[in-house]
């Protein structure tokens, strides 16, 4: 980015670095997990590959991806500096549920993304009971616990040796919104329908 708002002010400054339209989109990507560049224009959809790899060079500039080798090709994965951005982009995803009630109609729905978006929506409910619930939303397994910092989510190319519960990607949110606890949304799952 080589525009700058030119402001000595915290929120500038932060949209200096990713305020440009797929870049706090990147970082979610990178959130639910390290992933090459094919993998980041398939989960992003729509990105043109130029695109992406300004974005991906304007990030890795500002300190909040690097580039690291596995194997023979390149992985970008969050510095620490990047994942510090999961905050914010949870409350973003909470303050962005009334906007989500009309459902995905023409858009497109990755089952992954609720790797980023349950832990938000549950903030507050966890109990630290370690309990796991492992789902399974159009063929996407995740599996979420309940720790003392709260919920974490992660995206499994397998289940765990229980069978995960299958639930939508509405009825999934609907649980994580209308629950008042992290018992209530693993009920919810385990029911089938969001309470």
């Amino acid at each position: 980015m080589s525009k700058t708002y030119g402001q000595y002010c915290g929120l500038a400054r932060a949209l200096d670095l990713v305020g440009d339209r797929w870049s706090l989109l990147i970082v979610r990507e990178l959130l639910i997990a390290p992933a090459r560049f094919r993998d980041l224009q398939a989960g992003l959809g729509s990105i043109a590959t130029n695109l992406l790899t300004d974005r991906l060079n304007t990030l890795q500039r500002a300190g909040v991806i690097e580039r690291r080798t596995e194997g023979a090709r390149p992985v970008y994965e969050l510095t620490p500096l990047g994942a510090g951005l999961r905050e914010p982009i949870e409350a973003l995803v909470r303050w962005s549920t009334p906007l989500m009630t009309p459902g995905p109609a023409e858009d497109r729905a990755d089952a992954r993304w609720l790797a980023v978006a349950l832990p938000a929506l549950l903030a507050g409910k966890a109990n630290g009971d370690g309990e796991e619930i492992a789902i399974r939303v159009d063929g996407v397994d995740l599996t979420l616990a309940a720790g003392d910092a709260g919920i974490e989510a992660e995206v499994r190319t397998r289940s765990s040796e229980r069978e995960p519960h299958r639930v939508s990607m509405t009825t999934a949110l609907a649980a994580a919104v209308l629950s008042e606890t992290w018992s209530d949304f693993r009920r919810s799952i385990i029911q089938g329908a969001a309470i």
